[in-house]
């Protein structure tokens, strides 16, 4: 069955669980300030412990089963978090922040030159003065994207509260020319091959191409690290973590 990852959000999570993600932007958020703004904010996993440390904080996220199973999670734990239904490149909240994030790729999901800078411009305009705004992306890999276009890859093996163990396997079909990688994703359990695949599109960001969007977006760079720890870029580094200001 072809369906999209975001609109199973219990699966989303067993695929994606907060991990080190979950204290890194934790950390950032306490470093910074509040309020926060979360671009992409999916199922909560991310902002609702945020929350729970005393910040105020917006999620926004354009997919309506995500953002309900985010508000679902929130009141469960009695948190106050306020949510919006919007897409990260047009956004006009009527407040600015002192700490915007978007975690785990959710920037590669703009594959447009254009989309890009009118995120980076929206985030610009919700910084408060002298405002951190923070991502990470992956640094792209040719070896990956050179792979061929039919041959199937495991991913990661998961345990779904409802179908046991489930293996994942993945086809990429990379675009040089839009520089989008349309993959697919193959979920399935020994009973049941491939019951589901999820189209993941992801936009690759070279290193010094990053540098020229922020900069025709308003922004600056201010550190790059090569994974959630801080360690130096480099090229052999799997992450791009990112923390910019306004220009």
């Amino acid at each position: 069955m072809h369906a999209s990852l975001y609109s199973d959000p219990q699966l989303y999570d067993c695929v994606f669980p907060p991990g080190q993600h979950g204290s890194f932007y934790a950390s950032e958020a306490q470093r910074h300030g509040g309020p926060v703004l979360e671009l992409g904010c999916g199922t909560g996993q991310l902002l609702i412990p945020i929350a729970q440390n005393g910040l105020r904080i917006v999620g926004l996220d354009l997919s309506d089963d995500m953002l309900s199973a985010a508000g679902a999670r929130a009141e469960s734990l009695a948190v106050a978090v306020e949510f919006v239904d919007g897409p990260m490149q047009a956004f006009d909240l009527g407040e600015r922040f002192a700490y915007i994030f978007t975690a785990r790729n959710s920037l590669l999901h703009l594959h447009s030159i254009d989309d890009l800078l009118a995120c980076f411009s929206c985030v610009r305009q919700h910084l408060q003065p002298g405002g951190v705004f923070g991502f990470d992306i992956f640094n792209p890999n040719v070896r990956i994207l050179a792979s061929p276009r039919e041959e199937r890859v495991p991913v990661m093996r998961i345990i779904h509260p409802e179908r046991g163990e489930v293996s994942i396997d993945s086809t990429n079909d990379y675009d040089a020319a839009t520089q989008v990688n349309r993959a697919t994703w193959y979920f399935s359990t020994p009973d049941e091959p491939d019951f589901l695949a999820a189209p993941l599109h992801l936009r690759s960001i070279f290193p010094q191409e990053l540098l020229l969007l922020l900069a025709e977006g308003g922004l600056r760079l201010v550190t790059r690290a090569g994974d959630l720890s801080w360690e130096p870029f480099t090229s052999d580094s799997r992450r791009q973590v990112c923390v910019c200001r306004s220009a």
